[in-house]
């Protein structure tokens, strides 16, 4: 009767573990896929040095250090990794270098919203396994997306649009896709 006893407890731990180092396993690869997320998405953006940021993801908050030239590029990198699927939050822990220029005119802080806008629509798009994210051209003015290109159905399209209109900060966007004949 003890050995029962013995063995179903001990088969009840290592079941415990095991299903414990299971999801151990599935949060890390959760945050792995976060993290190449957010490096892809600060890569894309031309705004920014990706290579002066650092990313570190655990448990969807993602964590951003390094040194960027000035206040709207850190606010602009915390803002693209923000609004990736997956990110609970950012702890933005980026340095502004001190010759930066940290007071920007609306002129730049325009142009780095449509930036911004571009880059979260597009890797939205690139990331979507029923879009043809590189067939789908992303181009941003005053918050306005339009979207031109070849897809490959109506529905795909439609998909498209909507990503476009459900991020942040867009306006309106303008559908000129064409859905291939093929």
């Amino acid at each position: 009767m003890k050995r029962t006893t013995l063995a179903v407890m001990i088969t009840l731990t290592l079941a415990s573990v095991s299903a414990m180092a299971a999801n151990d396993w599935k949060d890390t690869a959760k945050d792995a896929w976060i993290d190449g997320k957010a490096e892809t998405t600060l890569l894309l953006n031309g705004n920014l040095n990706s290579f002066t940021i650092d990313t570190h993801v655990k448990n969807g908050v993602v964590t951003l250090t390094g040194e960027v030239k000035s206040d709207v590029d850190k606010a602009l990198a915390a803002e693209l990794v923000e609004g990736l699927d997956g990110v609970t939050s950012v702890e933005n822990k980026l340095m502004v270098k001190k010759d930066g220029k940290t007071n920007a005119d609306p002129k730049q802080t325009s142009a780095l919203k449509d930036a911004k806008i571009a880059t979260v629509v597009k890797t939205s798009l690139l990331f979507e396994p029923e879009t043809s994210g590189t067939s789908i051209n992303v181009d941003v003015e005053n918050s306005v997306v339009t979207l031109s290109g070849v897809v490959d159905s109506d529905a795909e399209k439609d998909l498209a649009v909507a990503k476009a209109k459900n991020t942040r900060d867009v306006v309106k966007v303008v559908d000129k896709l064409t859905v291939s004949e093929s």
